[in-house]
């Protein structure tokens, strides 16, 4: 994430990447020689101060109105600052607080991650739902989607007695090894709606199904949990954990579900791209490794970084650490992309949807400035994509990006927002 990268480096981190950009190989650097796509307008600066009210840019999301597409939104974390609602034109529609601490020594509600649901019913209504995972208070949020409202179009429904996701106490939620990364889904076989969540500083999903309660709310049941591993075995025959503070483990956040066919994609920030069935059963395989992996780190108390050791060469050469941000691109012929944040170097990765085609490598672009006022993406963390029609504003689809530091901002504060980018940019920089 933009911020942990900024505020310490790990192996993952945006720093050591840049350090070993000089050590690595032609082929680990050739992202520079990306094509690059410009934004067509962006949303207002947040500002993770006090000032600011704690509001970091997170991890967006799109719902598509039916009734009136111009008027679709988009929806995004700010983390401590809450959700954030945008028109199409970037503005804010509306902000919706966290929870606030219960106690004076709690943790409060943080927003890491937003996904959708469509058309669930909940009491006697069908609605589309907004989904957040509640970083602070280890549990998801839920909120009722309604085109209608312009002036307040998401409403709580959580259930007030939903319970925490990986914490048997408030102890354990305040250690804050909590709910993070999120993507939901909805079985077509038997209807029912589900959320992946990723545990912070640790390897564990867990599969959740919404449930419907009393009262029109939503509540959640944990159905079954999946650890990634943390300790890799290197062709060199040596055994390979990715630095980080003591007690952390290579933690996943990046998230997508592939409706087609139920695969979920999940990015281990400091190793690579997993693939396994939605349902957390089978096996996970990696597609694809982070240029770090393998390399071994110490890490330095006083600095609080990495030391790097030397390469042993066994990463990849299209993604460098972190890897953020995994969206699905789709294609109404069943093709698309699996689009993929690459932090480290301010690139994004594409990968053909089609696991016929073990989703290859297809390519990669950059977002770069389209003004001295509208900047491009540096250290994006979330992402989102939709290929349908938005009206006149964005009739071939949308791509929405968090900036890690968006320019010019305030002097002295850290500014970060999302980025909105006519996707007819994206495909075209794709078919090169």
């Amino acid at each position: 994430m933009a911020q942990a990268s900024r505020a310490r480096v790990t192996v993952g981190g945006l720093v050591l990447a840049v350090t070993l950009a000089a050590v690595l190989p032609p082929s680990a650097v050739a992202a520079g020689e990306l094509p690059s796509v410009k934004p067509t307008t962006e949303t207002p600066a947040v500002y993770d101060d006090e000032a600011g009210g704690n509001a970091d840019a997170d991890d967006p999301a799109i719902w598509r109105n039916p009734a009136a597409p111009d008027r679709s939104l988009v929806v995004a974390t700010v983390k401590e600052g809450g959700l954030r609602v945008y028109d199409l034109d970037g503005r804010e529609v509306q902000s919706i607080p966290a929870p606030k601490a219960p106690g004076p020594d709690d943790a409060p509600g943080r927003f890491n991650n937003v996904d959708l649901v469509h058309r669930m019913k909940v009491g006697s209504r069908v609605s589309d739902l907004a989904v957040a995972s509640d970083r602070g208070r280890d549990r998801l949020r839920i909120y009722r989607i309604d085109g209608g409202n312009a002036g307040a179009p998401l409403t709580d429904i959580t259930d007030p007695s939903a319970p925490a996701i990986f914490s048997a106490s408030p102890e354990e939620i305040n250690e804050q090894r909590t709910a993070y990364g999120l993507a939901t889904w909805t079985d077509p076989s038997s209807g029912r709606s589900y959320a992946v969540v990723s545990q912070r500083e640790r390897t564990a999903l867990s599969l959740l199904e919404l449930t419907a309660g009393a009262g029109g709310t939503v509540s959640y049941r944990k159905v079954r949990t999946l650890a990634l591993p943390s300790q890799f075995r290197l062709p060199n025959g040596k055994s390979w954990t990715p630095c980080g503070e003591p007690g952390e483990l290579p933690q996943i956040e990046g998230m997508v579900v592939d409706p087609a066919n139920g695969t979920l994609y999940a990015g281990q920030e400091d190793v690579g791209i997993w693939r396994v069935d939605a349902d957390l059963e089978g096996t996970p395989k990696l597609i694809d490794k982070v240029r770090e992996y393998g390399i071994p780190g110490t890490y330095d108390e006083a600095t609080e970084e990495c030391v790097p050791g030397s390469d042993p060469g066994y990463g990849g050469t299209r993604l460098s650490a972190d890897v953020e941000g995994l969206t699905l691109l789709k294609e109404r012929d069943g093709d698309g992309y699996l689009l993929a944040s690459s932090q480290g170097d301010n690139s994004f990765a594409a990968y053909d949807r089609e696991l016929g085609d073990d989703n290859e490598y297809e390519g990669g672009f950059r977002v770069i400035a389209a003004s001295a006022t509208l900047d491009g993406t540096e250290e994006s963390d979330g992402a989102a994509v939709l290929n349908e029609p938005l009206g006149s504003k964005y009739p071939n689809g949308l791509l929405v990006v968090q900036d890690g530091d968006d320019k010019p901002g305030e002097p002295g504060r850290d500014a970060t927002n999302f980025k909105f980018v006519d996707l007819k940019r994206v495909l075209d920089a794709l078919d090169d």
